[in-house]
């Protein structure tokens, strides 16, 4: 376990992720009830989109609030990914599941 100055800026890390991502997720939200309001969208496509998004919004609190006392690991994830440059898709892990 870090300093708590590093404890502090690990958390910092994780709610700046945490807003840049949900604004993400909103702006899907956005563009599906601006769609609805034009008339692409019927209201149950925009009630899907709106379902995904509560979903994928429940997702990345859980790994971004979840973190807990984990923190600095979380921060660690985070900067690990944008190195790599594999990004999670937090929309597409709010995708329901489909039964064939």
């Amino acid at each position: 376990m870090g300093t708590k100055a590093e404890r502090r800026a690990a958390g910092q890390q994780v709610a700046a992720y945490h807003e840049a991502e949900l604004a993400a997720l909103v702006q899907r939200v956005a563009e599906a009830v601006d769609r609805h309001r034009d008339g692409e969208l019927d209201v149950f496509g925009a009630d899907e989109v709106i379902f995904q998004y509560q979903r994928a919004a429940r997702q990345l609190w859980t790994f971004c609030q979840g973190a807990g006392s984990r923190v600095e690991f979380t921060a660690q994830i985070i900067q690990r990914m944008a190195e790599d440059g594999e990004p999670v898709d937090w929309w597409e892990r709010g995708r329901p599941h489909r039964r064939s």
